[in-house]
């Protein structure tokens, strides 16, 4: 069974709000949008509530579903993961690093998806316009190479 998860991605006057995970979590190094796994009896929306809250000290709403993506690693025929991926601008307070990472505003223009999931290049850019997507990436065993992947917008 997948892990279901949340990604928010909280915009303001052009910039993106990214976390660098720390070292020993998953991800660690990589910059990304304040997220987590779904508890038990939460929805995606009550889950990246609380994520965000709780890795930045921020409270958002007004959030946008933008897309749901699917994780596939190594040779399997069911995802891995299924990650929910949220935006907003509308929030409350001021971030606060946390455990889980640093926390750094990015010009929208100079994103370091160099330093990112591989993923990300390729459905960032439609969040950022504000197009609804859904995609399905295939890594490597340890997530390291993305191999493939089929991406759908517009929806």
């Amino acid at each position: 069974m997948p892990t279901l998860a949340t990604l928010c991605h909280i915009v303001k006057d052009d910039k993106l709000l990214l976390q660098r995970k720390s070292k020993g979590l998953f991800g660690g190094g990589k910059w990304n949008g304040v997220g987590g796994k779904l508890e038990a009896g939460e929805t995606p929306e009550e889950c990246v509530k609380r994520e965000v809250y709780e890795e930045t000290g921020l409270r958002v709403s007004n959030l946008r579903l933008n897309g749901v993506l699917h994780f596939y690693f190594g040779e399997r025929h069911e995802a891995d993961w299924i990650v929910f991926v949220f935006s907003t601008e509308t929030f409350e307070g001021s971030p606060k690093p946390s455990v889980e990472g640093a926390l750094r505003w990015f010009p929208v223009e100079g994103i370091p998806y160099q330093e990112m999931w591989q993923d990300d290049r390729h459905w960032l850019p439609l969040l950022l316009r504000g197009e609804r997507f859904k995609g399905y990436f295939y890594f490597d065993e340890e997530g390291g190479e993305l191999l493939d992947f089929n991406l759908e917008s517009g929806l």
